[in-house]
């Protein structure tokens, strides 16, 4: 009998089941289905003839022999991904720049963490954001002011003129103030906001999620009120002025605290997502696709309920 050879693969599988924390949330780090996923770690059981984790504890805790197989990723793999960047440095040239617009309030909790990390790993790359809150990211991309933009909306006019590449799904969550009325639904429909102030960032309402995927289509415009920083807009929904509508991981800590409280938006959630745009020039660039996948990888596992897309 053949036994099967310890691979690189296998061995972010390892890593991916620890810093995910299962074996679905592993699945979908590695893009593989979760029986294929299971087939992998069958296999490595298998050859050492002994198992790698207990299967009902969550997060999983790692056999003697997985926490050895565990070290010897925490080893290598750094050192295969460093020489697959050089080998792409080599190949396409180094240096460049990656300037970032946003069109998200919230997105810096996450964006500037995979910074850090990115220019650990691309320390030749010139890394910086566009100044300020942008009403049209992609615009820069093509007034060459940006060269990535984060955007919560494929714009299908664009065509082939700007790649948009996915990062995240994540719920938005309706916050409410403690002991509202509306507390007592167990999620809330459209027309649960008609009678409601409801309070924004000062955005266009396309980049509204609540707004663009629920409220607008029901016809339903609640009286609004705006506000440019997340704790103001926390602030006045716990004092009774309003409703809001934002990321469950940007709000998550609040909510433990008993601060605000919250309700899903309709009976299976309201998402938003978020995307990578730049120009095809650049999706072409190594460094590119490594922001991106930094950004993915970080956020899936830092993040509360952070799905990729």
């Amino acid at each position: 009998m053949v036994r099967s050879i310890l691979e690189i693969r296998h061995l972010r599988t390892l890593q991916a089941l620890r810093d995910s924390g299962s074996l679905v949330r592993a699945a979908q780090l590695l893009n593989l289905t979760q029986s294929a996923l299971s087939h992998q770690i069958k296999l490595l059981e298998d050859r050492y003839a002994a198992p790698l984790f207990e299967r009902k504890s969550v997060p999983p805790q790692f056999s003697a022999t997985g926490a050895r197989l565990l070290q010897l990723a925490d080893a290598v793999l750094p050192q295969v991904e460093a020489a697959e960047r050089d080998v792409a440095r080599l190949s396409a040239g180094t240096g460049g720049q990656l300037r970032i617009a946003v069109e998200c309030h919230t997105c810096f909790d996450w964006l500037m963490p995979a910074m850090d990390l990115f220019r650990v790993r691309w320390p030749e790359v010139e890394l910086d954001i566009v100044s300020g809150f942008q009403a049209d990211p992609v615009g820069l991309l093509h007034q060459d002011r940006a060269d990535l933009a984060v955007v919560s909306v494929v714009d299908e006019d664009e065509g082939s003129a700007v790649d948009h590449h996915p990062l995240f799904g994540f719920e938005i969550r309706a916050l409410l103030a403690n002991g509202h009325p509306l507390l007592a639904k167990p999620w809330l429909d459209a027309a649960d906001f008609a009678g409601q102030t409801l309070i924004t960032y000062p955005v266009p309402d396309e980049m509204l999620d609540l707004v663009r995927q629920v409220l607008a289509p029901a016809g339903v415009h609640p009286p609004r009120r705006t506000t440019e920083l997340t704790v103001a807009m926390l602030q006045l929904v716990a004092s009774g002025r309003g409703v809001a509508a934002l990321p469950l991981w940007a709000v998550q800590g609040y909510l433990d605290r008993g601060y605000v409280s919250a309700r899903p938006v309709g009976q299976g959630g309201l998402t938003g997502r978020l995307y990578a745009a730049c120009l095809p020039a650049l999706s072409r660039r190594p460094y590119l696709a490594d922001f991106v996948a930094v950004v993915r990888e970080s956020c899936f596992v830092t993040l509360k309920d952070v799905t990729l897309l």
